[in-house]
């Protein structure tokens, strides 16, 4: 059992830390995915919406914070059952994702690893028995080093996970796992290859024959059947191919601009999802709040965006908010350039700040930066 238990115990603590560490680095990407478990479609949840960010942060450091204590023995009773705890309800949370389909990608590795709903819960599981182990064996973690050191060690680790989260919500995400990272090209990223994998679809063909139903499953094939036609059901039973970016566009009035301005040699993106939430607003701001972030940000905006326009750049601005919102925008600061419209999800994953700027060369990310680092971009 002694053995049992060192192993659970490096195997979950190097785990907690890791996955812990990954959404630290981009505490805003976990908040998407918690807003996602609170919406009416899933838990139904909505009070919760305003606190995601918060919530996000504070899970991510206490597993981050628990991993640490874990490895050294600090304070066992209290971190082995805080991580059965936290490992029970993630379990439930995965399975009902899983069972009910509501949420195709639980975030627990952020971007860094994407699994499907059914292998997080697996991982939950494989996870559960390992605490369990924890949990029945806590007589034998021993603290690696007096107690003294312990506190010390704990409260280092706890300082420079605040540290961190504030660093990269104050700028953006220290490592970049998304497909519109510095350097890509977003073009190549829509992109199929000839040769890849194709969907496989199952066929379920419904004829009545001879007074009675019977059903003939065919890869697509319409199968040779003496009977009347009743209906087909489609399943998808093999995904195909699915390029990293998708959903990508850039419209106005209805029509797609995004092949067009892609080949921009010199093209800037004012990236605001919601104008609603200028400067990490939530949902719920009033009027005074949002008018007030405005003015705190968008001026120094005109003076990036005219700079661009000095150095001969296109500048475009990308939404998901209303015409009328933009135009109003655009119109109180002045602003020289023209929005376009662009599906919300698109753009929290492009850049994890609202508002953001990007520039890029056909297609290609030169830069991208936080509303609070408008004067590092290099022209």
């Amino acid at each position: 059992m002694k053995y049992l238990v060192w192993i659970s115990r490096i195997i979950v603590g190097v785990l907690f830390i890791i996955s812990g560490l990954i959404k630290l680095n981009d505490p805003m990407g976990f908040s998407f995915k918690l807003e996602e478990y609170f919406s009416p479609g899933v838990l139904d949840l909505p009070f919760l919406t305003p606190l995601a960010l918060g919530i996000s942060i504070f899970v991510v450091i206490v597993e981050v914070i628990l991993g640490v204590l874990l490895l050294i023995g600090f304070k066992p009773k209290f971190t082995v059952w805080s991580l059965l705890l936290m490992i029970v309800f993630f379990t439930f949370l995965t399975f009902y994702s899983a069972y009910f389909n509501k949420v195709t990608d639980c975030g627990c590795f952020g971007d860094a690893i994407k699994l499907t709903p059914w292998e997080s819960f697996t991982k939950d599981v494989i996870l559960l028995v390992f605490i369990l182990i924890l949990f029945f064996g806590r007589k034998y973690i021993k603290p690696l080093f007096n107690p003294k050191t312990n506190w010390i060690v704990g409260g280092v680790a706890l300082l420079a996970c605040i540290l961190f989260a504030n660093h990269v919500l104050a700028h953006l995400p220290s490592v970049d796992f998304r497909p519109y990272k510095i350097g890509a090209n977003i073009q190549e990223g829509m992109s199929v290859p000839d040769n890849a994998p194709q969907p496989i679809y199952e066929y379920a063909w419904r004829f009545k024959v001879n007074g009675e139903e019977r059903i003939y499953v065919t890869e697509g094939d319409y199968p040779t059947v003496d009977g009347e036609f009743v209906d087909v059901e489609t399943t998808e039973v093999q995904a195909g191919y699915e390029p990293p970016i998708h959903d990508f566009t850039i419209e106005q009035e209805g029509q797609d601009y995004a092949s067009e301005l892609l080949e921009e040699d010199k093209l800037v993106m004012v990236i605001a999802y919601d104008l609603r939430k200028t400067g990490g607003l939530t949902t719920g701001a009033t009027n005074e709040e949002i008018e007030a972030a405005q003015k705190e940000i968008y001026p120094e905006l005109k003076k990036t965006v005219d700079r661009a326009k000095q150095k001969g750049y296109k500048v475009i601005g990308m939404s998901a908010s209303s015409s009328d919102m933009a135009n109003k925008l655009t119109d109180t600061y002045d602003l020289d350039f023209e929005f376009y419209f662009t599906d919300e999800t698109t753009l929290k994953t492009i850049v994890r700040s609202n508002p953001a700027i990007l520039m890029l060369s056909k297609g290609t990310i030169q830069q991208k930066v936080h509303y609070n680092d408008f004067d590092e971009l290099t022209f």
